[in-house]
């Protein structure tokens, strides 16, 4: 019999389906992987913004965890919005009970809209407890900074930025340029399992519809990683599936501010 590559996605929900457990089952679906859940909380938002937060209870998160690990099992773990500390440690202490040690985390710690996600109090935690047993991290340029303390300034911060939040080079860090302002797109991947340094370039893309680029991104990551890739061809694949997502989104409207992007734009190839 043949086997699926799981993907569990330990995230929020968002009602609009741009982001969230929705961007990510659609990005692991897209890119060939099977998509299990964990919901961590319930959020009020669409395409103007996130209107209201409801928290998971902990023993409901954790139980989740636990009934997709002990029957399905997951070739990879792909973890989102983790709202306070308690919810970032029930999450670490499953992952640990079951051996999983696959993990992509995007560290989302604000919205597109610039609603908060994420207590302040469970910054630390999520920095000190969770990041170190990852084996990616995908931040943005705001959450970089957020964990790092400093203020990044320019491309040329990038390569250094990724290596400060590895862990002692110990976890592989993605670290997405799309706040930044240069006319070429330049992620950088340090892999922390190689000490190398990965350009993945784009060109830069005019669009509203960016809403869930973070959770999509991540979660294609985890599927590629979840099928066997190496980690820097998972890591070009990502970011080639988010590219063309992205450019075959800008051509649809929907709603009326930060759209989505186009997780299946392959059926439409």
């Amino acid at each position: 019999m043949k086997k699926y590559p799981v993907v569990l996605t330990i995230a929020g929900s968002d009602s609009g389906g741009g982001a969230g457990i929705q961007a990510d089952i659609k990005a692991i679906s897209a890119t060939g992987g099977y998509a299990a859940s964990a919901i961590t909380a319930v959020t009020v938002q669409n395409t103007l913004g996130v209107e209201d937060v409801h928290p998971i209870p902990i023993p409901v998160i954790s139980a989740q965890i636990a009934a997709v690990l002990s029957d399905i099992g997951a070739d990879a773990v792909k973890i989102g919005m983790l709202h306070s500390s308690e919810v970032v440690l029930a999450v670490k202490e499953q992952l640990l009970a079951f051996g999983i040690t696959n993990i992509v985390l995007d560290p989302v710690m604000v919205s597109t809209s610039g609603h908060r996600l994420i207590e302040d109090s469970a910054v630390k935690v999520l920095s000190e407890e969770l990041v170190p047993v990852a084996r990616v991290i995908t931040p943005n340029i705001p959450e970089a900074e957020i964990l790092a303390g400093e203020r990044i300034a320019s491309q040329a911060d990038l390569p250094r930025i990724a290596r400060a939040l590895s862990c002692g080079g110990r976890v592989s860090v993605l670290m997405k340029a799309g706040h930044l302002s240069d006319d070429e797109l330049v992620d950088v991947f340090y892999n922390a399992e190689a000490d190398t340094i990965l350009e993945l370039r784009s060109r830069r893309l005019s669009t509203p519809n960016t809403h869930g680029t973070g959770c999509t991104l991540s979660s294609a990551f985890a599927s590629f990683l979840a099928q066997g890739l190496a980690l820097d061809d998972a890591a070009r694949a990502a970011k080639d599936y988010i590219n063309s997502a992205i450019v075959s989104g800008a051509r649809y409207s929907i709603g009326h501010g930060h759209g989505p992007v186009d997780h299946f734009w392959a059926l439409h190839e």
